[in-house]
């Protein structure tokens, strides 16, 4: 298992479109995927579990993988919420 945290820097979150690019993304990985925020864990694999977080611009997340490609997921996913624009 491997872990990072991450702050999103996206001005408008993880909303509709920009979600959407990183469930995406998340998807190209074969480790199983998690996105963490205050204690809320959901798979980020997962469209309606990403947007049911309500994540906006200066959320603190813990990306969380498992598998064999785990710590390449967890640095690209975490690269992706510290950009302005995903």
């Amino acid at each position: 298992m491997y872990m990072q945290q991450s702050v999103v820097q996206c001005e408008s979150g993880l909303h509709n479109k920009q979600a959407t690019f990183f469930i995406q993304k998340a998807n190209e990985f074969q480790s199983s995927i998690w996105m963490e925020v205050e204690e809320r864990r959901i798979n980020a694999k997962s469209l309606l579990g990403v947007l049911s977080m309500g994540i906006i611009k200066g959320t603190r997340v813990l990306i969380i993988a498992e598998g064999s490609d785990e710590q390449e997921a967890v640095k690209v996913l975490s690269e992706m919420l510290a950009k302005d624009n995903i």
